[in-house]
């Protein structure tokens, strides 16, 4: 079966967004950060545009696409909405973002700053999906899907591009998973060269469970990641994608996610979201277990959390 995204379309979609995105840094964490013998590769992503990698995938998909004059419309639950926000101000497009009751006040706020006419409802992300189809059968606004569309999946893979440059002698990166656009992309990129760990709450995990099961179902969302981890199903070009690339699949709880997160701050003054903090919860909570020697990159994905409940948890 074909892939829906070439390497081919995650190089073009590099040279079609550079001039909109960030080069994002990339840090080694040294021995003995966060408790572990060995030093880590972080791509900070959370420095991106709008508080996200989102970013990519937004501008790839508007510059290589004909807006209408209703513009975009995108659903969310926080940091997708924020780059579409973002994007769309930045090209000129009007844009109705849709996001669930249970967003984050910072990422509300952030997309907001950006101009969007927002919609807030639902308890789920699902609710707001319903919402934006709505919308867009109505109004004829273009929808940027936050995980499931070419585009969008080329957009996000142009972090592993970058990232390899940076970072070539990597033997295996860890990644978040929400909906699976970000992952998709990267192990597009990375799969010959690099083993790809996907890293899910235990309470919202619809990458992993796709993967038993041998296509995509509905999980259960229930995590302290779900604002930007909290899809209830993974797209269908998704798990095409990771059925094959994808090396590992693995769960993290809660309190891994929330320690990693303190961590990162407390050890490295990194902000990250809880979803931003989930890969390496894998390694704090010891869901991943690297090699001796092994070479480790983790990605820190998002980073739109209020920094004064960081500095609560420092103290």
């Amino acid at each position: 079966m074909t892939d829906p995204v070439s390497r081919d379309d995650i190089a073009n979609a590099a040279l079609r967004i550079k001039d909109h995105v960030r080069r994002t840094p990339v840090i080694e964490s040294g021995a003995g950060t966060f408790g572990l013998a060995a030093s880590l590769t972080l791509k900070l992503e959370e420095l991106q545009h709008s508080g996200s990698f989102k970013a990519r995938g937004a501008f790839n998909t508007l510059l290589s696409s004909d807006v209408p004059a209703a513009g975009v419309a995108a659903a969310s639950g926080g940091n997708h909405g924020a780059a579409v926000a973002y994007a769309a101000r930045a090209l000129g497009y009007p844009a109705d973002i849709f996001v669930p009751e249970t967003s984050s006040p910072a990422k509300i706020a952030r997309i907001r700053s950006y101009g969007a006419t927002l919609h807030v409802g639902g308890a789920r992300y699902a609710d707001a999906a319903e919402a934006c189809a709505r919308h867009r059968e109505t109004s004829g606004a273009m929808d940027i899907h936050a995980y499931d569309a070419p585009g969008t999946i080329a957009g996000q893979g142009t972090v592993a591009l970058e990232w390899l440059e940076q970072s070539p002698d990597l033997d295996t990166v860890l990644i978040a998973v929400g909906g699976g656009g970000l992952i998709s992309g990267c192990a597009l990129w990375l799969a010959d060269k690099v083993k790809v760990v996907a890293v899910e709450p235990e309470g919202s995990c619809a990458l992993h469970a796709a993967l038993d099961a041998g296509a995509p179902v509905d999980v259960p969302v229930e995590s302290v990641a779900a604002d930007s981890l909290g899809a209830k199903r993974c797209g269908d070009l998704v798990h095409r994608i990771c059925a094959s690339r994808v090396s590992e699949s693995v769960l993290v709880g809660d309190d891994a996610i929330l320690e990693a997160q303190a961590r990162l701050w407390n050890e490295m003054q990194v902000a990250a979201e809880p979803g931003g903090a989930t890969a390496l919860a894998a390694l704090v909570g010891g869901a991943y277990r690297p090699a001796p020697g092994e070479r480790v990159g983790v990605l820190v994905c998002g980073g739109n959390v209020d920094p004064r409940t960081l500095a609560r948890d420092e103290a």
